[in-house]
């Protein structure tokens, strides 16, 4: 799901779980230096054997994609459904360009987040600062009518999930020294945390939306993070001090030209779409570019900087089919908001029910109609289950795992296969729920396969002058794979779906073929990294 997986680890490690979305944050770096800050591991009252504030830190990731995940399993549907099914009757193709668009926005919005964590406000106050603006949106959301409530609440969403994004594992990392060997179980603990939420949202929030609507199906998601969030600010006192401090702070000589910058950029952003060259038609593909002109200055800057060694500069140059491969990965993988959500409201048959339990005609179970985004809660129960059996896989094997780039190979040819299985379900009116299920198992093996290494990767391939450039690059990677879910979903149609399913696995499954082929060569410009 959409915070990170834990990292890759070495063969005498273990990992239990990964969050099912899309990859970690700006700010991990920093975890590294405020773990470093604490001499012993923290002392006190423990949580299942790990340092107390980690569950609090727990509690507020569960309740924050509780109510990420449960207000985008009924976005989509908000904005198509007609207004009288609750929803604001935009376009369809418009509605899923829009979801693609704000789930790309939450990664570069991640690297803003990082900017004002280290230079401004210290990780703690970034992080509390935006769980308040994440609730505040889906207040907007709940409350506010029409269209002024949907823009107030995904910037307001956007903007406090890519700073939570880009801290929280910042706090995790801050209660372990670098040697506390409870450190890697209790990110993995972290992670189940998150893996619940993503689990439980859809579900509830979908549950609500259907049977009272859908304000009450964001109030439900606001009320998650205002618990989340109540429980964090009663106890985020008992945090390090290291969190509390701002790692790099901005001279006050430079607050005016920053804020400057800041103002110009919105002012640029509202006469744009005043002027209708931003519009809803086109969000999605704006983001694309945003995303391919900022990886491209990134490399850019790592490439011809005279601060990286000639191994650094290799390593980044065999990071490039890594992150072409992600984008392409998250670009299928991110439609379960976007095309998938459409089918299932519009292809899948959803109602259970409707019979005689004893075949007597003395018990009728009555017909029930399961909620559209229940559908994407497969994929987090799939990680919660299969997440442990992968890290003992990986263990097991030890050095004769497969390498880094193998393991992307096979994660997209897997993301590929899970789009082609779509194809025998064509002539079918009414698609079996399981069907969809298997499909979201396929993906997940995918992903099990390809996420969980790629922030660890992004980090061993990081030069040492560069490492939150590096992973902004990696988080860009995923904007660019999310965003493009979104631009790519004003292709599908219920009658091309044969076309389209199969020409975009098709090339998936290409493209994971060739990761395969050149694993070997990118490896050797990894220079020692495996």
């Amino acid at each position: 799901m959409n915070s990170a997986p834990p990292p890759d680890q070495p063969p005498d490690q273990t990992s239990s779980a990964a969050e099912p979305r899309p990859g970690p944050t700006v700010g991990a770096a920093a975890a590294e230096t405020a773990g470093a800050a604490l001499a012993d591991a923290p002392a006190g009252k423990t949580f299942m054997g790990q340092p107390r504030p980690l569950a609090n830190l727990f509690s507020v990731e569960m309740w924050e994609r509780f109510s990420f995940y449960g207000m985008q399993g009924i976005l989509a549907i908000y904005m198509y459904f007609s207004a009288t099914r609750g929803g604001l009757g935009i376009d369809e193709t418009v509605a899923l360009g829009i979801v693609g668009a704000y789930g790309g926005s939450v990664y570069i919005f991640s690297i803003l987040g990082a900017v004002v964590s280290d230079r401004l406000l210290g990780p703690e106050r970034t992080l509390f600062g935006s769980a308040v603006m994440i609730m505040l949106g889906h207040i907007a959301l709940a409350l506010v009518p029409g269209v002024p409530g949907l823009i107030a609440g995904l910037l307001l969403v956007g903007v406090g999930s890519g700073g939570l994004k880009s801290t929280a594992a910042t706090l995790v990392g801050s209660l372990y020294s670098l040697e506390d060997p409870r450190r890697d179980a209790g990110f993995s603990i972290y992670y189940m945390g998150v893996n619940i939420g993503g689990l439980l949202g859809p579900l509830l929030t979908g549950f609500v939306q259907q049977e009272w609507g859908f304000h009450l199906g964001f109030g439900l998601a606001a009320i998650g993070m205002a618990i989340g969030l109540a429980q964090y600010a009663l106890t985020r006192k008992g945090l390090p001090a290291s969190v509390h401090t701002v790692p790099d702070p901005l001279p006050r000589s430079k607050y005016p030209a920053w804020a400057g910058v800041g103002v110009a950029t919105v002012v640029a952003v509202l006469v744009l779409a005043l002027s209708g060259v931003i519009n809803a038609g086109n969000l999605a593909d704006i983001m694309v570019g945003l995303s391919v002109v900022g990886a491209i200055a990134i490399l850019a800057t790592l490439l011809t900087s005279k601060k990286i060694t000639p191994d650094e500069r290799s390593r980044v140059v065999a990071f490039i089919p890594m992150f072409i491969g992600t984008a392409a990965f998250f670009a299928l993988f991110q439609q379960q908001f976007t095309v998938i959500t459409l089918y299932s409201d519009t292809r899948l048959d959803r109602v259970i029910g409707g019979f005689d339990l004893l075949g007597l005609g003395l018990l009728q179970v009555p017909e029930w109609q399961i909620p559209i985004p229940w559908v994407q809660s497969f994929n987090p129960f799939f990680i919660i289950v299969l997440a442990p059996l992968f890290a003992a896989l990986w263990t097991k094997l030890g050095p004769r795992q497969p390498i880094t780039p193998v393991k992307f190979g096979i994660g997209i040819i897997l993301m590929g296969a899970a789009f082609l299985l779509f194809i025998p379900m064509a002539p079918v009116a009414a698609v079996p729920v399981l069907w969809i299920a298997m499909i979201m198992l396929c993906a997940t093996l995918g992903e099990l396969s390809l996420a969980p290494v790629g922030l660890s990767l992004t980090t061993k391939l990081a030069p040492s002058a560069f490492p939150v450039l590096m992973m902004a690059l990696y988080n860009l990677s995923v904007a660019l794979g999310t965003s493009l879910s979104g631009a790519l979903a004003q292709f599908y149609s219920a009658e091309n779906e044969v076309a389209y399913f199969g020409t975009l696995g098709a090339i998936t499954i290409s493209i994971g073929l060739l990761m395969l082929l050149i694993a070997r060569p990118v490896r050797t410009g990894m220079r020692g990294v495996r």
